[in-house]
């Protein structure tokens, strides 16, 4: 993987998740896929379970940028901020460590999530 592949992929997660595209997730992750939501949660698995937390929150709208801040051979670090709009205002900074498979899926994906205003972990 490099750094343009990287961004393509997280374009079109922004892109399918966006839309609740959910043929999308097959396109982006692998059918085994681990999706870990926080760093000590038991990992989502497969795309049926992916696809599910695609469908929460529905009429929700955002704006979300991202950048790929590590690449190396099969792993990604990125950073993104996404931004909620309605129904309610929220606003998360977020890294995602990402493993990727040969085909340029995603394998294992895990999430960092901090909300602005709330306290951070000590």
């Amino acid at each position: 993987m490099d750094r343009d592949a990287v961004e393509g992929w997280v374009s079109g997660y922004e892109r399918g998740w966006r839309e609740r595209d959910l043929s999308a997730v097959g396109t982006l992750f692998t059918e085994d896929a681990r999706y870990a939501r926080s760093p000590y949660d038991e990992p989502l698995r497969g795309h049926a379970a992916i696809q599910e937390i695609w469908l929460d929150d529905p009429g929700t709208e955002f704006t979300m940028t991202a950048e790929a801040v590590a690449v190396e051979r099969d792993r990604a670090v990125v950073r993104a901020e996404v931004q909620y709009t309605a129904p309610r205002r929220r606003q998360f900074r977020e890294l995602w460590v990402l493993r990727f498979a040969d085909d340029g899926r995603v394998s294992d994906f895990e999430e960092w999530t901090y909300e602005l205003g709330e306290p951070a972990a000590v």
